[in-house]
């Protein structure tokens, strides 16, 4: 009998589902979205005229909105949703961007983060990077995920080049995979798996409590093995 490839034996159970916790970091909060608390907020901050607040809508399915009814009744219908579960990032108490855990599967002990936005006042702040890193640490430490993924539109150059500062491994090009707002969409899958997070854990843990002229790049305390 010819014995074929297997992949290693993979043991223990199912990976553990994100809840509808707050989540506290040094410079942000990541908690469950709530229209009436959030909504006005974020729609000042990220409609605020300027070509950088044009720019957050995009490469979203969603947005820009008419106005802070329109972009409410969005809230509202996805305020129950746990998969994608959708949390605010809040700047001190000034809700500043949304991040979300999606594509859930517990059995396969993987997930994606996604629908990452941010106003314009909080880009190129800590703000992404502190909160990638308390939902990287929910998913392996705490949830017991093997497998975090991020996803974007291939033309995204802002995501892209997020996804390799924070550690993500890009995998390739998912030709033609959507049609988002009537366009194509070819989409650039990223991952960061379980063994390669306590070395981006030790990374992000030296660069966030760091005044930002004392900061490397993360991806600098990486070992090339571990990018």
């Amino acid at each position: 009998m010819v014995e074929l490839p297997v992949g290693a034996q993979v043991s223990g159970g199912e990976a553990g589902r994100p809840g509808r916790s707050v989540r506290a970091g040094r410079h942000v909060t990541l908690t469950p979205i709530d229209p009436e608390a959030h909504v006005d907020a974020l729609f000042r901050a990220s409609h605020d005229g300027s070509s950088e607040g044009e720019r957050v809508w995009t490469y979203l399915p969603y947005g820009p909105f008419a106005d802070v009814e329109e972009m409410g009744a969005w809230a509202e219908s996805i305020r129950a949703s746990d998969d994608p579960l959708f949390l605010t990032v809040l700047a001190g108490d000034r809700p500043v961007g949304v991040v979300s855990f999606m594509s859930i599967e517990p059995e396969m002990r993987r997930l994606e983060i996604g629908h990452i936005w941010y106003a314009p006042s909080a880009q190129r702040t800590e703000a992404n990077t502190e909160a990638v890193y308390l939902m990287l640490r929910e998913a392996f430490d705490e949830l017991g995920h093997r497998r975090v993924e991020w996803k974007c539109d291939a033309l995204n150059a802002r995501s892209r080049a997020a996804a390799e500062r924070l550690g993500f491994t890009f995998e390739g090009i998912f030709r033609q995979h959507k049609i988002v707002k009537g366009r194509n969409r070819d989409t650039a899958w990223y991952s960061m798996i379980d063994r390669e997070w306590p070395r981006a854990r030790e990374a992000f843990e030296a660069w966030l409590p760091a005044p930002p002229e004392a900061r490397p790049p993360l991806a600098s305390l990486r070992s090339r093995e571990d990018r």
